[in-house]
């Protein structure tokens, strides 16, 4: 089977006129809906709701963002200082998008969002350039395949589409799963790659409960529909943790499938990551202390907390934990007299004794009757 290809007919036929089998039930914020298009609102294929998870000023990447309605909905939230990029390898998609762009521009005061040709596990690729590379040099022999592939090699590395380290949030809503399995592995380092440090994920997409079995993958009706190909479940948690992303987790998870097929349960759910700071590891003597309930709990770099313990923590650490996505499940102690920064990161289990911290700033600790600090 062609996926790329079935895929494009799909969603093509897609965004000429609704079709009801391609989307989940979805609560979207109505007020965010009241300004976008009727034909973009109808013309959404979705099982999520990522733009909740935008903060004001945050450059946003939407993967394939079909006709545009959640890029549009991500601006309001964005404000003027923030800006949304969405990318899709449909003509049609994107024409829809386009169309109401200098509409919507003046709706919200200020032309932020911008749609481009691309593929999501390729984001260093511009295929509307790739297009134009085409029409003026026709592939007829070997000789021009090679170097169509020399300047595809160029264009990634000198005028990539999303460059590195540029993007403040990834998101995307049911398009994860119409990626090729091969591909996919390339696709979570492409989210990786166009990241900040400490940049965010938030991805709506279908998770199956069991692996899909080969003749299911090979129907083109049910990998254009958004089920066969999903990932398993654990496996679209662990494709994010081999890509480098913490705190990967599941913060949405839908109770009952959306479909079942041969007895395999397809769900909708929303994951969530951050990707790391690219920063040394630097002691200054600071502490966290777990706050339970579990016995103890392990990061995804290897830190070990047991419950109600000092344990000694870098200064990247001690902010991922305390005011990251950790924050809430710890206890940040800093002492009153911070040492100067030492080039340290403290093996698993290490204990900072209480002698080292007292009298020191507290973060996240409860006050009787007072709530959190």
């Amino acid at each position: 089977m062609d996926v790329n290809k079935s895929v494009l007919e799909r969603y093509s036929a897609g965004a000429r006129a609704r079709e009801a089998e391609l989307c989940c039930p979805v609560d979207y914020d109505p007020r965010l809906l009241e300004i976008l298009p009727r034909e973009i609102v109808e013309r959404d294929y979705g099982c999520g709701d990522p733009s909740r998870y935008v903060r004001e000023g945050d450059v946003v990447l939407d993967l394939g963002s079909g006709g545009g309605k959640i890029a549009y909905m991500a601006a309001q939230l964005v404000g003027p200082e923030g800006r949304v990029i969405g990318v899709d390898m449909n003509d049609d998609m994107l024409a829809l998008a386009r169309k109401y762009q200098g509409e919507m521009a003046e709706k919200l005061g200020g032309d932020r969002v911008r749609f481009l040709k691309g593929r999501i596990q390729d984001l260093a690729l511009d295929l509307a350039a790739a297009d134009r590379y085409l029409a003026e040099h026709p592939i007829r022999d070997s000789r021009d395949l090679i170097a169509f592939q020399d300047w595809q090699a160029r264009q990634r590395r000198e005028a990539p589409l999303i460059p590195d380290a540029s993007v403040d949030l990834v998101i995307s809503n049911c398009v994860l799963n119409l990626v090729a399995d091969e591909d996919k592995a390339a696709l979570v380092r492409e989210i990786h790659r166009v990241l900040k440090p400490g940049g965010r994920v938030a991805i709506s997409d279908i998770v199956s409960d069991e692996p899909v079995p080969e003749a299911l993958k090979a129907d083109p009706e049910l990998w254009s529909g958004c089920l066969s190909g999903a990932f398993q479940e654990q496996e679209f948690l662990q494709a994010f943790v081999d890509a480098g992303f913490l705190a990967v987790a599941y913060d949405k998870w839908e109770a009952e499938p959306w479909r079942v097929v041969e007895g395999i349960e397809f769900r909708a759910v929303t994951l969530t990551a951050v990707k790391g700071e690219d920063t040394p590891c630097l002691d200054v003597g600071q502490a966290v202390i777990y706050k339970g309930p579990f016995a103890e709990v392990r990061d995804d770099e290897g830190h070990v907390f047991p419950r109600g313990e000092r344990m000694a923590v870098c200064e990247r650490t001690f902010r991922l934990l305390t005011e990251g996505p950790y924050a809430g499940h710890f206890i940040g102690i800093t002492p009153s007299d911070p040492g100067e920064p030492v080039p340290w990161c403290a093996p698993a289990g290490t204990r900072r004794p209480a002698s080292e911290t007292k009298g020191g700033r507290h973060s996240g600790a409860c006050t009787p009757g007072g709530g959190c600090c």
